[in-house]
């Protein structure tokens, strides 16, 4: 193997194993979009989409038929890139998808545009760091090139994987902040006549500006309800998609204030009482910390200069004398 990096390096320069890695990578990659790009025709799709034959009988017949379906999508089309960009294990793809749900996208090509962005960044990562590594970088070790070369991929493959985890954590926060207050307001809907479908979809509307993703939450509780879907089942979609263990909670109350025929209104007045004393706690525990913290960044800026202003003119005089 060094024989053959001493000969490419003679031939080709400093950095010709990393010309030719390129090369290799880029001839790799031709050889296998074909196979990517073709997607054989599913027998089926004739009874799947009736819609295209229908729109080519009304072009003949010169009636113009109206498409009621919108199949506009906001992203690239990436439907032949389908078996590639997204996990062919259903366990996996349940957990990148419930992921995805969690950080707040909900779309239907979700998983996919994840990975395609995911497989992008890294691939103009690659390009950055062989630019780099050609003409700006002055590193003539091997292993000091590649790492410089495949550094900008690395952080290209992990930042959307950041920016998920971060876009989570926010958002459960914003759940676990506003939930107490959004039961309050169901509560008074409840108590004013109102059914939990007609308060759900009240208290969905007054978040809008304070706390939105709540209130995208409880917009698709309503929109499900309304559509025949189970309640139960809905409310358990919402738990797994919230992942915060007060909604959990809460919608165990439910589920069993439906099953044993006990008083909604009853259930959530003493559920709201206990969610509001454990924001309190939540807040009494953050307040606590804040001691501990400050006196470590007290000590850190006030014990240095201390130490300068007392024993500064001692240690100056010492040396004086000596």
């Amino acid at each position: 193997m060094s024989d053959i990096i001493e000969t490419i390096t003679s031939l080709l320069g400093p950095s010709g194993p990393i010309l030719v890695l390129g090369a290799i990578g880029l001839v790799l990659i031709t050889l296998t979009l074909p196979f990517i790009l073709v997607k054989r025709k599913n027998p089926f799709d004739r009874i799947q989409s009736p819609t295209q034959f229908l729109q080519a009988d009304a072009k003949d017949s010169e009636n113009p038929i109206v498409n009621l379906r919108d199949t506009k999508k906001n992203g690239p089309n990436l439907d032949k890139f389908a078996s590639f960009l997204e996990p062919q294990d259903i366990e996996e793809y349940s957990k990148k998808k419930l992921n995805l749900l969690r950080a707040g996208y909900n779309s239907r090509d979700a998983v996919r545009n994840y990975h395609f962005i995911q497989f992008t960044l890294a691939i103009l990562g690659i390009i950055v760091g062989a630019v780099y590594v050609l003409f700006f970088s002055t590193e003539t070790e091997m292993t000091n090139q590649l790492l410089k070369a495949a550094a900008p991929a690395g952080i290209g493959y992990y930042l959307p994987i950041y920016w998920i985890s971060s876009r989570v954590g926010k958002r459960k926060e914003e759940l676990e902040s506003g939930f107490p207050d959004s039961l309050d307001l169901m509560l008074v809907c409840i108590e004013a006549g109102q059914s939990l479908d007609q308060s759900i979809a009240r208290v969905g509307k007054e978040l809008v500006h304070s706390y939105p993703q709540l209130s995208n939450e409880y917009t698709i509780i309503a929109n499900e309800m309304r559509a025949g879907k189970d309640k139960g089942t809905v409310l358990k979609d919402f738990s797994e998609r919230a992942g915060v263990p007060d909604i959990k909670s809460f919608v165990t109350v439910l589920v069993q204030s439906a099953q044993f025929g006990t008083s909604i209104g009853d259930s959530l007045r003493i559920y709201a009482a206990e969610m509001r004393d454990k924001r309190i706690m939540r807040a009494e525990e953050k307040a606590n910390k804040l001691p501990t913290k400050m006196t470590l960044c007290t000590m850190g800026f006030t014990v240095p200069p201390l130490l300068v202003l007392l024993v500064g003119p001692s240690v100056y005089q010492i040396m004086q004398v000596f």
